[in-house]
């Protein structure tokens, strides 16, 4: 394990005068996830794979698999690196295993690695053996942390041949970058374009105004989400989020754009109706999201159940 620390990246603002920043709307996104067909069954959803839920931890993981599971995917497995839990009792369809074992028999459509992970050489071997597959690949919280302070897992970063997104807030941002999260934040559409440079992936700098952006793709911008959204566990289940769209046949750069804009519309839609903004929970974001999204597939049978009083 090569430990470093990222020379840092100077930022700089003026090449971001030719880049096409688009504001992502409900309208723009609906259209990528189509309403089920009548004959569906769970293989048409996808696996979706999560690592992590290290030792005390664990609450993590079990957050992203419960919000992959709300938001369609077929079946959520959850490679926990804590071995004492068998079973969610809130959330029985949610498998907990091994990091082992989800990697053997998962066989995600996509991949999320870092909810709760932890630091330790057994998570950077995990990382290590997640990024060597051939699977679209979500990377968050600690496997963030792992890559910004090792050579080799960074590199492994970039030479990947499959779809890689990289999930920072301000914080881990900045360690990616060798910034300060001030620095980050001072000039966020310069710093989400340089961590797409160096790790040659695309990225979602989470906050007020996520930023999406691949290589070779418009820049996205979020405009749904509140203050009580800065709270423990948002991004873990945005996370989830992501994969079960990826599972359900969007690309991960369509996934990451119509995540994280439901994920704002999600905790709008919590404070609007009295749950916030002071106090949200990332498990009421998690709930919420499955109903605006069953709002924006089915909107004809949303309104026809409204004209019968139901």
């Amino acid at each position: 394990m090569r430990r470093l620390s990222p020379k840092p990246i100077r930022i700089c603002s003026p090449i971001l005068r030719i880049m096409n920043i688009e504001t992502i709307t409900a309208d723009a996104i609906r259209p990528w996830l189509k309403p089920r067909a009548r004959d569906s069954h769970k293989g048409d959803f996808g696996n979706v794979g999560i690592l992590g839920g290290a030792p005390g931890m664990a609450g993590a993981a079990i957050l992203a698999g419960r919000a992959a599971l709300r938001l369609g995917a077929g079946r959520v497995y959850c490679g926990l690196m804590d071995d004492r839990l068998a079973l969610d009792l809130a959330a029985p369809e949610l498998m907990l295993t091994t990091p082992e074992r989800a990697l053997a028999i998962a066989a995600p459509a996509c991949l999320a690695v870092g909810p709760g992970l932890g630091q330790s050489a057994a998570a950077h071997d995990w990382l290590a053996q997640a990024m060597s597959t051939p699977l679209p690949l979500l990377l968050d919280a600690d496997a963030l942390n792992l890559i910004a302070t090792d050579s080799a897992l960074a590199e492994a970063v970039c030479s990947r041949a499959s779809a890689t997104l990289l999930t920072p807030h301000p914080g881990e941002a900045g360690r990616l970058l060798g910034l300060s999260a001030t620095a980050v934040q001072g000039d966020r559409l310069a710093a989400n374009a340089a961590m797409v440079a160096r790790y040659r992936c695309g990225v979602v700098l989470k906050g007020a105004g996520s930023l999406i952006h691949f290589p070779g793709s418009p820049v996205w911008r979020n405009d749904t989400g509140h203050p009580g959204m800065a709270a423990p566990g948002m991004g873990d289940v945005l996370a989830g989020m992501i994969a079960a769209l990826v599972a359900q046949g969007l690309t991960l750069e369509q996934a990451a754009v119509f995540g994280v804009h439901l994920h704002g519309a999600a905790g709008d839609w919590v404070a609007q109706n009295g749950a916030g903004p002071v106090g949200l929970t990332a498990s009421e974001v998690s709930l919420a999201s499955r109903t605006i999204l069953n709002r924006w597939l089915y909107p004809r049978r949303i309104c026809t159940a409204r004209k019968n009083g139901s």
